[in-house]
């Protein structure tokens, strides 16, 4: 049907407010701590899912990043049941984490776009 959405859509979305609400007041690692999830991606077995993350705080900093993604790694037992469990899964997705980085692009294209806009201003005066 045309005007169907996927389940694994349906699923990857679930699977992000469940995630970004498990991380806020499940998980107690302090690694863990200032992270967002972005998206979820997922095949249409939902056998697996790649979870994409942003720092809030010191996003910028490699080690933050490497630090947050071992945290997360090491709660992803935990993750995994508890969303599953509150979606209603019958398999509970493998999770796999990684930062956006695309995230990081479409910001530094946000900046070009505006500095060529100020420029196009000062000329017009």
């Amino acid at each position: 049907m045309p005007g169907e959405v996927k389940r694994a859509s349906r699923v990857s979305a679930m699977l992000v407010k469940e995630l970004a609400y498990l991380l806020t007041r499940t998980v107690k690692d302090p690694r863990v701590a200032f992270v967002t999830v972005t998206r979820v991606l997922m095949p249409d077995d939902l056998r697996s899912a790649r979870v994409m993350i942003r720092l809030i705080k010191d996003g910028d900093v490699e080690a933050r990043r490497k630090d947050a993604l071992t945290g997360l790694a090491s709660a992803a037992g935990l993750l995994r049941k508890e969303a599953s469990r509150r979606i209603g899964l019958r398999y509970a997705p493998e999770l796999s984490f990684a930062y956006d980085e695309g995230q990081d692009d479409v910001t530094r294209i946000e900046v070009l776009l505006e500095e060529v806009k100020a420029e196009e201003r000062s000329r017009s005066r």
